[in-house]
């Protein structure tokens, strides 16, 4: 690849998904990029409720009787994650970058550190201060996490990633231990600013700062074409 194509991510923008397609969307992506495809994929999204535990995760932390998750349509998945357990529904950004550090930085604690400073870049074009917790991996701000961080690595390719609240449901929060972190708040965008901006306007704001920190060009990409690159392993335009 020239140094052009090794600094240029691909944005996919996709809705409300369901977890486990876009799971194993992210397992595609690896798995092609682990057979010699070369690019990197960013998939911004939101997800129908879900609770997700890391591989470690303790399941004590999940508060709510599984029958009653079911009748309130949460799925329970476990995944290969880094953390304990935390929530996605609509309402909350989430951003899962595949990326290889090989075309970046070949260092997880610099990357991990890099997609706070998305989140708290992006916080402050808000006028909301955001401080990133490496101990508790993710984003706070004085109302308490408001992005959650959980990657994992494998032969330097990077997938699942971050969970940003702009608006979720707030009881959803209460039958989990957030990130396993007792007694601790959950924040919202909202609730930080007192009002709800456009989630359109919030994703913007991410790509711009993902461009900036990871010093990467953000393209954007339709499914139809993604998927087609997956199934051929064929190439992407360098221009859209």
């Amino acid at each position: 690849m020239s140094d052009a194509a090794e600094r240029t991510v691909w944005v996919l923008n996709l809705g409300v998904e369901a977890y486990r397609p876009v799971l194993e969307l992210q397992h595609r992506i690896v798995a092609a990029k682990k057979e010699g495809w070369p690019y990197d994929v960013l998939l911004l999204l939101e997800h129908e409720p879900v609770y997700t535990l890391g591989r470690h995760a303790d399941e004590s932390y999940i508060l709510a009787d599984r029958a009653l998750l079911a009748e309130q349509g949460i799925d329970v998945i476990r995944v290969e994650r880094g953390g304990e357990v935390t929530y996605h529904g609509p309402g909350q950004i989430v951003g899962y970058p595949i990326l290889d550090l090989s075309h970046f930085r070949k260092d997880i604690r610099w990357y991990i550190g890099a997609m706070g400073d998305v989140i708290i870049r992006t916080l402050a074009d808000y006028g909301i201060h955001g401080e990133f917790d490496p101990k508790y991996p993710g984003v706070w701000t004085s109302g308490g996490k408001i992005c959650a961080v959980g990657v994992k690595n494998e032969r330097w390719i990077m997938y699942h990633g971050f969970a940003m609240n702009i608006d979720p449901n707030m009881e959803h929060w209460k039958w989990i231990v957030a990130c396993g972190l007792v007694g601790k708040s959950v924040a919202t965008l909202k609730g930080e600013l007192g009002w709800l901006p456009p989630a359109d306007e919030v994703r913007q704001r991410i790509v711009s700062h993902f461009e900036e920190v990871y010093t990467c060009r953000v393209l954007p990409i339709d499914q139809v074409s993604l998927d087609a690159a997956l199934v051929s392993r064929a190439a992407l335009p360098m221009s859209v």
